[in-house]
């Protein structure tokens, strides 16, 4: 972008009596500016906006009068002087008269600098910039102090506006009468020169004062200067502060590496020691043995051998480890709640290394997590987008982690199974009564297509993945979790028709654990109670879901109640809801809830029951009543509200699910 003047440009004709033109020569030129350096210097000063401070005027004045001498001769129509000139003042020479207007036009120009876009050719206003040259480190410059008429005079012009000063200057410095001042001050391209004139007439002394001498006095002169320090302990700071990055900078351009070729997507090397070069090195990779997981005394994703047709592929394994340790602004990256995105802290294990449907696929662990690392498999060098998953695995074992998500493709997941995994089937849990159907299960472990339903919209259909006698669920993380059934203490396989049963009406109210870092999910039916009024029987259930950093645990209960409109399995009724407590779980191996039902015969219940531990229940705020057991109902009104406590055996009093 070029810096331009925010004057307007001069008139094309001369004006009526103006002298014919002349070559100004750039000899004549700086003749003149030598000679009369200082009282251009003292003009611009007095000209330039006083908001610049003291010290950036006087740099700024001598950077104007400077740069005001022309690059080449310069053909120039030169104002007639008035008669009107004022006595004392000898007339100007062309060559002064000349680098006097660019001197003016240049500090006009700095009450409201623009710069003119290339393209555009459109002026937009810019801060003001500190002049490149003259620069003076470490000093402040600045006039000699003046008196008492000095300073009155300096506050005076400084509530002027740029023209104004300039016409104030011209009178008073130069010498000029009101026709030259009129014309100087247009040729330079001053906005309103006749409110210019009249504010200049407006702010001048009094009869009697001392303009002329005022304004050549050692106050306005910035060619005659003090000299002090600038903040020295600010100056120290900022030393330290620029030794500093001058380090960082020397060690990492010190640092080996650089580009993207072989790393792919990565961003630029992060640090260098032997713990991340090993991380980052593809020979370091560990690998199980095939067979270890035979002998391990603890089957964990640690005993997973490295399985794939891409294991040996350096360059893919070295864009996977540099992408997780530095992934660049063009990669995906997601984590599970919890989970570190971080490096590995020394040589991750590699669990697989291949392709899977339409992309080419590395599984690492770190005995923490679980990392995916994907890359388009028609891509060279992983130049067409990148993925990054990482997954926490805390205490993996055979039933908790038997299974890793491999690719998600046209709705349907793709796993890589343990290597101790027999049989896989898959089960839609929405229909209990129809038998598993099996899913093959290729040599490397990896399973074929399993409908995902962590991506449908309508719950119509809930495919669960059967490993082992093992039921699991993609909630749309690498990990599957893990569904059982039963009391807190001792949750089991969902096998029985009644655990079918209370599956199916459940599976639906999944979607709401999806990307929340679920490691299992049990529910438990706590309670039966025939409803009054011949309503049936309601089924309570209590779901549970636990994620695999602790903390973040979801809980629910719900009502199932008796089937209607032919829905046998139609999703129960969620009546209470707990984030990160201890309900339902081992610390709280108890359940307590209830909800407000409408009879057949229009009349509304608050029906409420809990679990076996229970020996009463009590209802109290908008509604009241008390039952010994574990059931209670009590008549109530379309939108009543009532507070739920019981007892345990024990005598303790406790809530209801809230």
């Amino acid at each position: 972008m070029e810096q331009q003047q925010a004057t307007a440009p001069r008139p094309d004709h001369p004006r009526p009596g103006a002298a014919p033109a002349a070559f100004i020569g750039v000899g004549q030129a700086e003749a003149a500016l030598v000679e009369h350096y200082p009282r251009l210097t003292r003009l611009a000063y007095l000209v330039l906006p006083p908001t610049l401070g003291r010290n950036r005027r006087v740099l700024t004045a001598h950077s104007l009068v400077q740069r005001a001498l022309p690059r080449k001769d310069t053909p120039v129509r030169p104002l007639v002087p008035s008669a009107r000139r004022r006595p004392g003042h000898p007339a100007t020479d062309p060559g002064y008269a000349w680098v006097r207007l660019r001197v003016l036009r240049a500090a006009l120009a700095a009450e409201r600098p623009r710069v003119r876009l290339p393209l555009t050719r459109r002026e937009v206003p810019v801060p003001p910039l500190p002049p490149l040259l003259p620069q003076v480190w470490g000093l402040r410059l600045f006039p000699r102090s003046g008196g008492v008429d000095e300073l009155v005079l300096d506050r005076a012009l400084s509530a002027l506006s740029a023209p104004a000063r300039a016409a104030y200057v011209l009178r008073a410095l130069e010498g000029l009468g009101d026709a030259d001042v009129r014309a100087v001050l247009e040729a330079a391209g001053a906005e309103d020169v006749p409110g210019a004139l009249a504010a200049a007439a407006g702010a001048a002394p009094a009869a009697g004062g001392r303009d002329r001498s005022l304004l050549e006095s050692a106050e306005f002169d910035p060619c005659s200067l003090q000299v002090r320090p600038t903040d020295l302990l600010r100056r120290r700071r900022y030393a330290r502060t620029v030794l500093a990055a001058g380090a960082a900078v020397l060690v990492c351009g010190a640092l080996p590496g650089g580009g993207r070729g072989p790393d792919g997507a990565a961003a630029p090397p992060y640090a260098e020691n032997a713990a991340a070069r090993a991380a980052l090195d593809p020979a370091e990779v560990t690998r199980a043995a095939a067979g270890a997981w035979r002998n391990a005394t603890r089957r964990g994703l640690s005993a997973w051998p490295a399985r794939g047709d891409r294991t040996h592929d350096r360059a893919l394994l070295r864009r996977a480890l540099a992408v997780w340790a530095r992934p660049g602004p063009d990669v995906r990256v997601s984590a599970t709640p919890g989970t570190a995105q971080g490096p590995a802290a020394g040589p991750p294990q590699l669990l697989y290394a291949g392709v899977a449907d339409r992309a080419t696929v590395v599984l690492l662990y770190d005995g923490l997590r679980v990392v995916r690392y994907a890359e388009p498999a028609d891509a060279s060098d992983g130049q067409g987008g990148a993925a990054l998953d990482f997954a926490r695995t805390d205490g993996a074992d055979d039933t908790s982690a038997p299974a890793l998500v491999l690719s998600r493709a046209d709705g349907n997941v793709r796993y890589l199974t343990a290597p101790w995994v027999g049989h896989a089937g898959l089960t839609d849990l929405l229909r209990p009564a129809e038998a598993a159907r099996p899913l093959p299960l290729g040599d490397d472990g990896t399973t074929g297509p399993v409908p995902t339903p962590a991506q449908a919209t309508a719950c119509a259909a809930w495919q669960a993945l059967r490993l082992d006698g093992h039921l699991f669920t993609d909630l749309g993380e690498l990990l599957p979790a893990h569904l059982t059934s039963g009391a807190p203490e001792r949750p089991g396989e969902p096998d029985g028709a009644p655990a079918r049963a209370v599956w199916a009406r459940t599976a639906c109210h999944l979607g709401g654990l999806r990307g929340q870092g679920v490691r299992a999910v049990n529910s438990w039916e706590f309670a039966q109670q025939p409803l009054p009024a011949g309503g049936g029987t309601a089924t309570w259930v209590c779901t549970r879901a636990e994620t695999w950093r602790g903390a973040g645990s979801r809980t629910f209960a719900q009502a199932q109640m008796p089937p209607a409109g032919g829905r046998r399995y139609a999703p129960g009724v969620v009546v209470a809801r707990s984030a990160d407590g201890p309900g339902c779980g081992p610390r709280e191996p108890w359940a307590l809830a209830g909800v407000l039902w409408k009879a057949p015969g229009g009349q509304w219940w608050l029906v409420a029951a809990g679990s076996g531990q229970l020996t009463e229940i009590s209802a109290s705020g908008g509604l009241t009543g008390r039952a010994a057991g574990s059931r209670l109902a009590v008549p109530a009104t379309a939108g009543a509200r009532a507070e739920l406590s019981g007892r345990l055996r024990s005598g303790e009093r406790v809530a209801g699910l809230r």
